[in-house]
């Protein structure tokens, strides 16, 4: 099974995200947190945000893939993650937002986006996102009332999922020290050193 890092390809006029999609299963298994407004009281009305924050891309986590004939795994490392971040805004695609992969949908903005740098203090945690350093995190105003009542306040739709245009290659991690890697780097290596195994034992 290969493990194939996804990279941002430079000549390619389409590279990057060219939208995020709200889904039932994230490929990177992170719930995103519907968020609504503190309520506070203005000639007696309370709204709602109707803002949804969660995970566009996680670095280095390993991602099970299958197109019908082959099963693989990708991963995305850091420095994509942050160029793909900023490319997406870059290109103007923060109101491009579809519906599980599918159905192109309106009234879906990105109103924030950042890359998580402290385990402590980023706003994720303060959601109860505990994702790793190096996750690009978004938050999507909903100004769509069809999404907001029929997907989100009912639990269908659960977070987030990248569309977008991604070169391939094999990758091998470059060596670290064990202790220094992640849970899921060291799974990414031990993924790839038990095909080499497999390679080497029947040659």
């Amino acid at each position: 099974m290969n493990i194939i890092e996804l990279i941002i390809n430079d000549d390619e006029e389409l590279a990057g995200v060219d939208a995020i999609s709200v889904v039932e299963e994230p490929a990177i298994e992170l719930d995103f947190v519907a968020l609504k407004n503190q309520e506070f009281k203005l000639a007696e009305v309370s709204a709602e945000k109707k803002i949804l924050m969660g995970a566009a891309l996680v670095p280095e986590k390993p991602i099970y893939r299958s197109n019908g004939v082959d099963e693989f795994y990708i991963f995305f490392s850091k420095d994509t993650v942050v160029k793909a971040s900023q490319m997406f805004l870059k290109n103007g695609n923060q109101s491009k937002a579809t519906l599980e992969h599918a159905e192109a949908i309106g009234g879906m903005t990105v109103v924030e986006s950042w890359l998580v740098e402290d385990d402590v203090h980023d706003k994720s945690r303060k959601y109860g996102l505990n994702v790793p350093i190096g996750t690009w995190m978004v938050s999507m105003k909903v100004d769509n009332d069809e999404v907001w009542n029929d997907y989100v306040k009912t639990g269908k739709v659960k977070g987030f999922s990248i569309e977008g245009y991604f070169a391939d290659k094999l990758n091998r991690p470059q060596d670290k020290q064990k202790d220094s890697l992640s849970e899921d780097e060291k799974i990414i290596k031990q993924l790839i050193d038990a095909l080499e195994q497999d390679n080497t034992n029947t040659k």
